[in-house]
């Protein structure tokens, strides 16, 4: 068994601030330990292709969107502020349909070709884009783009959405709040921004806040005894993972603790019940992670934990 890798040049066009923590130099990173890592066999690497309007219109308010587009940046030294996060430059719309066009690319692949497992090494992240907001980095939701696309282009019905980022996707939960095919499971530090899903009341989202300087045994026991129950009993067609790794101890975004080899468990547990209820169908999407080294070799602890 092989993973595909999605991702594209294009990526790395989004530019913020030489300080900002969203920066191209991640997906770097993460290509130089995959290379370390020897993993290359086992690897299958593509490039996305961009999402379209209708994509987008999919999981966002069609005026959001077109404003978007109509208020991009032309000139190198032009930016607009979405919000006081997020920036959009010259190259972040092209950077973000890419990074949106990467979920679908997936879903297609775990869909229909020999490789049940994908993951998308894309930046800007996306889970905290609301249907009419572009917040924390994140402009389009790309797993919400990928989850909407799977429903709709294949005879499936339900679609599981992990969040491990210590950073609550709200703006996933926002998404698909009243959609009872999608089963939303997000773990997070509380209270941190977005200071969101603590208190939401749903029987398809499973949220598990946790105080800081959460260490790797608690998180694990958490996720354990709140996630896997819930999605046994969902039985996903499908799951999808916005992977965002800034929980690591060595990231300062936030104050838990977590070290790679809990990245490598929360894979395989992933993939087992992939494996279990959806022919091992799973897709993982670059959420958080701001730690160029530690970032780097959490992917790769989790996509050997994939295998």
């Amino acid at each position: 068994m092989a993973i595909t890798i999605f991702s594209h040049s294009y990526c790395s066009l989004h530019k913020v601030t030489e300080v900002h923590p969203e920066r191209p130099a991640r997906l770097g990173a993460i290509n130089d330990q995959l290379i370390r890592s020897g993993m290359e066999y086992v690897l299958t690497q593509k490039d996305a292709t961009p999402a379209s309007k209708d994509d987008l219109y999919r999981v966002h308010d069609i005026a959001y969107v077109n404003d978007l587009f109509a208020r991009e940046p032309q000139a190198d030294d032009d930016h607009i502020w979405l919000d006081p996060d997020t920036l959009m430059g010259p190259g972040t719309l092209r950077a973000a349909l890419y990074a949106a066009g990467s979920g679908k690319n997936a879903v297609d692949e775990v869909m229909t070709a020999e490789n049940a497992k994908a993951f998308c090494a894309v930046r800007p992240p996306g889970h905290h884009a609301t249907a009419n907001q572009a917040m924390g980095f994140c402009l389009f939701n790309n797993i919400a783009v990928a989850a909407a696309y799977a429903l709709h282009q294949y005879p499936i019905e339900r679609v599981a959405i992990i969040d491990f980022d210590v950073h609550h996707g709200n703006g996933t939960e926002d998404i698909f709040l009243q959609d009872e095919r999608v089963l939303f499971c997000s773990s997070f530090q509380h209270p941190l921004y977005p200071d969101t899903g603590a208190d939401t009341m749903s029987p398809h989202v499973i949220n598990v806040p946790l105080a800081a300087g959460c260490y790797g045994t608690e998180w694990r026991q958490h996720v354990a005894e709140r996630w896997f129950p819930a999605i046994d009993h969902f039985a996903p067609d499908l799951i999808l993972v916005s992977a965002g790794f800034d929980g690591h101890l060595e990231d300062d975004m936030a104050q838990f603790n977590l070290v790679e080899d809990d990245y490598h468990w929360i894979a395989q547990e992933l993939s087992n019940l992939a494996n279990q209820h959806c022919h091992g169908r799973l897709v993982a999407m670059l959420e958080g992670g701001y730690n160029l080294s530690a970032l780097g070799r959490s992917v790769v602890a989790f996509l050997k934990g994939l295998l």
